[in-house]
């Protein structure tokens, strides 16, 4: 989705040519390379995003360059898309872009600003967390699971019937993003003591409390970037760009 405004909205602010830019994306997500090559996630001949790195290899980059990078003096982003919220830092941890959307649709729904933006009952590393969400005039029945494993379990639960729900999160890594398969790989012997993927996805919860604003919807480019350029939510540019489909994944399998 960044790549994809970043070679639309972006390219009209700065007035480069899309085809001119190259955009690289750095994810803890090994997948991430083979789906930054799929047609569907491509504009005008142009793929949204060019090249992906993990945060292994760039942890490695940085070694190799001799960067102190704990010491580096810290600089705000450029502006037009430069400004982040506490929500879309979560997304890392299993449970954060539940709690993300959930964060928005309060709002969206009641109309009332929400004043308690924890949604504590979708945190945590049980395999599936189950959740009834009271928004005043409706209540949703929500799931979240992490590992494919548990993602079978809620699926297998829908299908027999034993189970409703109006919103599920699943990401494929145990813990979430943050123990993805292009993250920096930690010693067993650390492994053995500490539970990485709960001090990652603390860390996250505690960037998210230090920021700002701390729901999308409060991001002031991202109100202007619809106002200027995407239109209303869901309208028909908004969902061109951000929308997408996929094929099935057999029809790529010489892709490399």
């Amino acid at each position: 989705m960044l790549g994809a405004m970043v070679k639309s909205y972006y390219a009209e602010k700065t007035g480069i040519d899309a085809a001119d830019m190259r955009v690289v994306s750095v994810m803890p997500c090994t997948a991430k390379k083979f789906e930054a090559l799929r047609p569907e996630l491509s504009n005008h001949g142009n793929q949204d995003v060019d090249e992906v790195i993990t945060t292994r290899e760039l942890a490695k980059m940085i070694r190799a360059a001799g960067i102190d990078f704990a010491n580096l003096p810290d600089e705000d982003f450029d502006r037009v898309m430069g400004e982040s919220t506490g929500a879309g830092v979560i997304f890392g941890a299993t449970g954060g872009v539940m709690e993300a959307a959930l964060r928005f649709a309060y709002e969206a729904i009641t109309g009332k600003e929400l004043e308690k933006v924890d949604f504590e009952a979708v945190r945590g590393l049980d395999g599936v967390k189950e959740a009834e969400i009271d928004l005043g005039v409706m209540k949703l029945n929500v799931a979240v699971a992490h590992g494919t494993a548990n993602a079978q379990k809620v699926l297998d639960s829908i299908r027999s019937g034993e189970k409703h729900y109006d919103f599920i999160e699943v990401m494929c890594c145990p813990g979430g993003c943050v123990t993805g398969g292009g993250q920096p790989i930690v010693k067993s012997t650390v492994r053995a003591e500490k539970n990485v993927s709960a001090l990652r996805a603390k860390a996250l919860y505690s960037e998210d409390v230090g920021k700002a604003r701390r729901k999308s919807q409060d991001n002031e480019e991202i109100k202007a970037l619809y106002q200027d350029y995407l239109g209303e939510a869901g309208g028909e540019r908004a969902h061109h760009l951000l929308h997408t489909h996929y094929t099935a994944r057999d029809k790529y399998a010489g892709v490399r």
